[in-house]
């Protein structure tokens, strides 16, 4: 009642959010049932009083940091190494798991992420794509259909399936169709760094039925593969080269668990997008560890980023320590499931609700974003800032009236214009920490071309060509 006077006149909304592209996951309804709606609740900060000062990791030691510009860099070392070895040795390959709600939805931020990467350090490929896909129909990066008598479970709404869900938290089941193939089919769009299905391999998991098969259709030719699912994860190379296209018909492999696809050259970097229209984050904790860790001895992760926040904004409350604490058990397991990885934590971005007739930025987007950045240092994490990174308060109705515009009318979701402006701002501030180590480490930057000499040597050169001719 103390702050009733001077709050706006609609703080909260009258009921949880849900629509087209935002949806509930199961996990966080569970987890805001004991939550006080009528109440703000004040949370101590006891980090935002203290420096942040971090202890030195195989020789490197970044600078401390303050709690409002923590980025943590600190938490990246292994990840750069891999990096630095990419760029300087041209040895080894980098993998990074995307996980996100709606906002990466049809490989929106995530696409343009990976391009930037890719440039930098080399690799082609999408990673890896689902059996199935809401957000097929929008995906740019590759097009993607199947047939309609697959079965779907997603972690965002069952705890217990039959068979583990796979590192994109879903697992998909034939049904049982004795007139209608069951099928999926890939295509490689004309996208920079994924103008091919890069080696194509099929991940599925374990079951009793050994009669499946899957017949791979390309052009003309179909191979017919045998399914051995005797292990928790296990692949099956499609064909050895890139493919334009394929489709893969699944016969008798009813019970068998199937994920999907992995598409990469095995060469420099490679970026999953594991999107989920909906996901709070919380339903991670579900992955079974021996089976990630499974997925990941194939894989072989190097950095996970947690892009969340959408989906917890409009809850009732302020007081956010219920999903940092339960952000915190997430990423404890995830370190579990894919022991020596890094973690990245990025932010919920700016959000719009109309107040007194007028959109500004929702009043529950920065204390999220505090309670983000609490779990982030609490579990060694790297940070990024993204409601500050692009422009803070009000920053969504700038975005949204740009011209051209860069994010929706529902002042939530960015368009295609401005996830790519996202999905860089992401990586200038991912590859201005990759800087900072290799200075800290002592790497001398590569020598500046002299464009003095190469005008001379240019001009050199015709002149050469005249005398020739």
């Amino acid at each position: 009642m103390v702050f009733k006077q001077f709050l706006p006149r609609r703080i909260f909304t009258e009921s949880a959010p849900a629509g087209k592209n935002v949806v509930i996951d199961s996990m966080v309804l569970e987890a805001v049932q004991d939550i006080d709606t009528t109440e703000i609740v004040a949370v101590e900060d006891t980090l935002q009083d203290k420096k942040i000062v971090f202890k030195k990791e195989k020789g490197i030691q970044f600078p401390p940091e303050t709690f409002e510009e923590y980025k943590g860099y600190q938490h990246l070392i292994d990840f750069y190494e891999k990096l630095l070895q990419l760029e300087t040795k041209q040895q080894g390959k980098v993998r990074i798991a995307y996980f996100g709600d709606s906002m990466t939805d049809g490989d929106m931020i995530v696409k343009d992420f990976r391009t930037q990467l890719q440039d930098r350090f080399g690799g082609e490929g999408v990673g890896f794509v689902n059996i199935t896909s809401e957000s097929a129909p929008s995906r740019s990066t590759l097009k993607h259909e199947f047939s309609s008598n697959w079965k779907t479970l997603s972690y965002l709404n069952i705890k217990h399936p039959k068979s583990p869900f796979g590192v994109n938290g879903h697992v998909f089941f034939v049904k049982h169709d004795t007139v209608n193939p069951v099928w999926v089919k890939y295509k490689a769009n004309r996208y920079h760094n994924l103008l091919q299905l890069n080696k194509p391999v099929l991940f599925y998991g374990k079951s009793g039925n050994e009669q499946g098969r899957v017949a791979v259709i390309t052009g003309n030719d179909t191979i017919i593969k045998q399914l051995e699912p005797n292990n928790v994860v296990n692949t099956i190379s499609i064909a050895p080269n890139d493919l334009k296209a394929f489709r893969a018909e699944f016969i008798a492999a009813d019970s068998i668990p199937f994920y999907g696809f992995n598409f990469d050259d095995g060469r420099g970097v490679h970026v999953d997008n594991f999107s989920n229209r909906g996901n709070s984050g919380l339903p991670i904790t579900t992955f079974d560890k021996k089976v990630m860790q499974a997925f990941n001895e194939k894989l072989g992760y190097d950095l996970i980023v947690l892009h969340y926040g959408t989906n917890v904004l409009n809850y009732g409350s302020y007081n956010y320590k219920w999903y940092e604490k339960r952000m915190a058990r997430v990423v404890e397991h995830l370190k579990e499931c894919f022991p020596g990885v890094a973690i990245l934590v990025v932010s919920t971005a700016d959000k719009s609700t109309k107040y007194d007739l007028e959109m500004k930025t929702d009043s529950a987007v920065v204390p999220l974003t505090l309670a983000q950045k609490r779990y982030a240092i609490q579990s060694d994490a790297a940070y990024v800032n993204l409601f500050s990174l692009m422009g803070g308060e009000g920053a969504m109705v700038k975005w949204v009236e740009e011209a051209p515009a860069l994010a929706n009318k529902d002042y939530t979701h960015f368009n295609f214009r401005g996830s790519e402006k996202i999905g860089g701002l992401i990586f200038q501030q991912l590859n201005e920490g990759y800087e900072l180590y290799k200075k800290l480490k002592g790497v001398k930057p590569k020598p500046k071309p002299n464009k003095t000499l190469i005008k001379k040597d240019t001009l050199n050169r015709k002149k050469d060509t005249v005398h020739a001719k």
